[in-house]
This record gives C-alpha cells, sequence and structure tokens, in this order.
C-alpha cells in the first residue's frame, strides 16, 4: 500500500523528514519483526526505548519511521536519505490511528463491545461472545484467553497478556471480519487505555463490571486508574453500568442516561435488570429475572452468585444491540463461558479441581464464597504472587483466604525477572500464623499444582487460583509453556473433563 504521509489528517505529525511517499506492507514496533517495506514505531517501555532500534529497525527493512524524537531522526535523514522520518508528539496514539488506516478500519464494520472492571472481563467477555453468536450476530472476542472467533480459537501471538497493542488490534479486526463475524468483545484494560490502544474505536457498547485496587504498580494513584478506565465510556454510544459497584458507578450514572443500561443483584436498586432468589446447583443457577417490571424464571450453566452478575451484563449488551428479552432467553441454557473460570474437573477420587484464574482479593473472596456452597470433604486452596504485578497486592491475597481452606499451598505466577523466593516471602506476610502445618510455600506453579493435588483426598475440592496468561509463565520476559489442566492429567491419567 503506497500512503502519501503528508495527507493523514487523523494523525497530529511535527515534521516528516525524507520522502513523503512510501509503500508500507508491514507494522511493527519490534525492530527484529521488521521485514522490508514496514513502517517501524519507536515505542518506549520500563525497560526498553524503540529511537535505541531505528539503525537496526532499518537494515532490517524499515522504509517509515515514526518517534518522537526529531533531534535523533533530524540527523538520521541524511545517513538514511530514502527512508522517512515521522516526528510526533505521542508515538503510541499515532501508531493507533495508523493501525486503523493501514487496515482500512475494520472496526467499523463490526459491532465492537468493551468490556472494563477490575475483576470479570474475561468471563463477561465470554458470555457476550456465546450470547450474540447464539442471538444470530456471529462475535469473536480479545482478551486472556486467547483470540477467539464466533467458533474456535485463531492461533496469534498476542503482544500483551489482555488487550493486545493497537497494530495487532486492527489486524484481529480484521481477520475476523475476514471470516464472516459481524461483531468482537474484548476485554479492555486500564494500561491499554493509559497506551492509546483503543484510541480510534468507536465502541457501540462499554460494559462496566465493578472497580476495586488494581494495578498500583502501573498507575501509581487509584485515582489514575479510575480516569483510565471512565475514558473507555466516552468513547462509546451504550454503556451497562453495575450499579452495585461503590467504586465507579457514581461517575458513571453521572455521564446521563441516554444509551444507558444498569444492572444489579438487589432487586429493589431500580437497575434496568436484576437478578434475585438465585440457586446455585451443580449444573448451573436459576434465578428470577427482571427486566423493567417483567419477572421471568431463569436457567443459566454458570457458577456463582458473582457471575449471575456477569450474565445480566451480557443481557444487558445484547438488549443494546437489538435483541429482544425473549429471543436472549430462550438462548441462555446454552451460555458458554471462558477457558479457566470456574472449570471444574472430575478426578477418579470423586473430587472437584476448579480452575479460577481470580488474582485479586475481591476476586478470591469471591470465588470462596461460591465454592463453600458446593459438597465437598475438605478443601485445597492454591494462591499466588503474581511477579508482574503489584508486590502490595500478595499479602491480601494471604488474608484473603487465611483461615478459610483446610490446606493453603502458596506458589508463584509470572516471576518476571524476580525470584520468586523474595515473592512467596511477601505473600506469605498476609497470614496471621504463616508457619502453621497447614500452609505450604512452592516456587512454581507447577510446584503448587501438584502439590495441591498431593493434599488432596476423597471428596475434596481442590481449587486452583490465580492468572496463568496464555498457558504459560512469563520467566525473565520468556514465556514458559505452562498447563494445569496437563498436569492434573498427568497425576490421574484418565480424568474427566
Amino acid at each position: 500500500m503506497k500512503i502519501q504521509f503528508d495527507q493523514m489528517n487523523n494523525i497530529k505529525i511535527k515534521n516528516i523528514y525524507g520522502p513523503v511517499q512510501q509503500p508500507v506492507s508491514l507494522l511493527a514496533f519490534h525492530s527484529k519483526r521488521v521485514k522490508p517495506e514496514a513502517a517501524f514505531f519507536c515505542l518506549k517501555g520500563e525497560n526498553f526505548d524503540g529511537h535505541e532500534y531505528v539503525e537496526e529497525a532499518i537494515g532490517y527493512g524499515a522504509t517509515v519511521i515514526f518517534g518522537s524524537d526529531e533531534e535523533l531522526f533530524s540527523r538520521l535523514q541524511y545517513v538514511y536519505n530514502r527512508t522517512t522520518f515521522i516526528v510526533v508528539e505521542n508515538v503510541r496514539s499515532a501508531m493507533a490511528h495508523f493501525s486503523k488506516y493501514y487496515f482500512q478500519s475494520p472496526d467499523e464494520e463490526l459491532k465492537t463491545i468493551g468490556v472494563t472492571g477490575t475483576n470479570g472481563k474475561t468471563t463477561v467477555a465470554a458470555y457476550v461472545r456465546s450470547l450474540l453468536t447464539l442471538l444470530g450476530l456471529p462475535t469473536g472476542s480479545i482478551g486472556t484467553t486467547g483470540i477467539w472467533s464466533s467458533s474456535h480459537k485463531l492461533d496469534y501471538k498476542k503482544s500483551t497478556p489482555t488487550t493486545p497493542e493497537s497494530l495487532d488490534l486492527h489486524q484481529i479486526f480484521r481477520d475476523l471480519r475476514n471470516q464472516e463475524d459481524e461483531g468482537v468483545v474484548m476485554e479492555v484494560s486500564s494500561i491499554a487505555l493509559d497506551q492509546c490502544r483503543v484510541e480510534g474505536v468507536q465502541f457501540d457498547v462499554a460494559i462496566h463490571t465493578n472497580f476495586s485496587e488494581e494495578h498500583l504498580e502501573y498507575h501509581r494513584t487509584i485515582d489514575h486508574y479510575r480516569e483510565c478506565k471512565l475514558r473507555l465510556f466516552r468513547q462509546a454510544h451504550h454503556r451497562v453500568v453495575n450499579i452495585d459497584d461503590e467504586g465507579m458507578a457514581e461517575e458513571l450514572m453521572e455521564m446521563g442516561t441516554e444509551g444507558l443500561l444498569t444492572y444489579s443483584l438487589d432487586k429493589d436498586s431500580g437497575a434496568d435488570l436484576t437478578a434475585s432468589a438465585i440457586d446455585v446447583m451443580e449444573e448451573g443457577s436459576v434465578f428470577e429475572l427482571n427486566y423493567r417490571g417483567e419477572k421471568r424464571s431463569v436457567f443459566v450453566p454458570v457458577y456463582g452468585t458473582y457471575n449471575v452478575a456477569n450474565v445480566l451484563s451480557a443481557v444487558a449488551a445484547a438488549l443494546h444491540l437489538g435483541s429482544s428479552i425473549e429471543q436472549i432467553l430462550s438462548v441462555l441454557p446454552d451460555l458458554e463461558g471462558p477457558e479457566g473460570r470456574f472449570q471444574v474437573i472430575q478426578t477418579p477420587l470423586n473430587q472437584k479441581v476448579i480452575l479460577d484464574y481470580a488474582h485479586t482479593p475481591v476476586a478470591l473472596n469471591r470465588l470462596i464464597e461460591e465454592v463453600k456452597k458446593l459438597n465437598y470433604n475438605r478443601l485445597i486452596v492454591m494462591i499466588a504472587g503474581i511477579g508482574i504485578r503489584d508486590f502490595n497486592k500478595m499479602p491480601k491475597m494471604a488474608a484473603a483466604i487465611d483461615g478459610k481452606a483446610d490446606e493453603v499451598v502458596v506458589t508463584v505466577d509470572h516471576p518476571g525477572y524476580h525470584d520468586p523466593q523474595i515473592i512467596v516471602d511477601q505473600v506469605m506476610t498476609g497470614f496471621k500464623e504463616p508457619h502453621t502445618s497447614n500452609i505450604h510455600p512452592t516456587l512454581t506453579r507447577e510446584e503448587g499444582v501438584k502439590c495441591s493435588m498431593e493434599l488432596g483426598q476423597t471428596g475434596d475440592i481442590i481449587l486452583l487460583t490465580s492468572g496463568c496468561i496464555n498457558n504459560a509463565q512469563i520467566v525473565k520476559g520468556e514465556e514458559i509453556p505452562h498447563s494445569d489442566e496437563e498436569i492434573i492429567e498427568s497425576y490421574f491419567p484418565h480424568v474427566a473433563h
């Protein structure tokens, strides 16, 4: 594609050095992924600065360089006079708008639903994908469990754990459209919003699940974290708001009632959608749905009161997109959830191994409440300190489980560049009595899963929590393959999933 850079009005360009027109056949922000005729974006991170790799990118064939270092570009133009150097104020913003232009605005051909919240994003995204597809709007999803079309998981190397970088995002939108999907639901993290990854996307629906302290290793303050999340709703036509949430619902309600649907688990809250009389069974949950004064009994194959709230948010999204409540109720019994969220595996010892990647104190508390409604002999729970997250949160995970399980296994998820022992020690400080015999520290997730299985006896529930991303553990910048399910399967070669 030949691009005339001096005519791109949607990007705030400060200066162009070199040819104003170039062919572009690839977008990249990693210099080693550059190929001939690539546009290379000089992103800055905690541990790197893309400006330091400009000459390497040119060596691999980059013909266009986007960056913010004018002094560098004005110097390099004399050395590489066939290369176009484009100076912009915000490289991430420029990358978002250029990616949308390059892939020909595929987001505008899809119904787009963005989901944000401290907890529940992955589950809500899966429910929305499933519900809209069942309603005849084939919908893909983008998030923690990978990239999915309406029919299957796509083999796609993600650039980030939750919300991909913008150049990947617009390529995924295009790929989904080419597969004849008509909608896409995506988890939109606060960090993604701060880093302009979804800038330029006008969402049809934005969904709010809840808000509590998280990602302070990045945001530094809770106010900045909240402000980043609010940005999603400023670029959406319709909003879905959980009015039970004290963290952010008030700010969202202040945006006005136009294009707004609310949901609640309090039947007297005045929300548009409420659920009450919730009964959790082995097969799923039954509850009474009230939509604008009309009550209906509903069955959904999901577990947990908090997941009923997540279902309500998906129902609200479908209503915003034109489905009737009758159409929605007719397909809810077939709703599918995400990988790794209250995923139950039966073992030959009549145990339930439950995989649920709850990785915040709030999510862990909710999960334990729901698990305790099931029948079991003893409860074994594995928790983890996540090396790539806020260290201050780690003791809170221990405090959330303290005294609530018969056996507790402490382990490490994604140690990153940290010593696993330091992470485990940090988690252990949250227990009132960390050296009791029923608390078992381990140094890898694999060890943690094996220890949990060994502690299990007939009739027990073994609950494996925390955030294993993309079937891998992030260790010193590398993704090391990992699967809880494979470890369980090797422990019991004939387990039924």
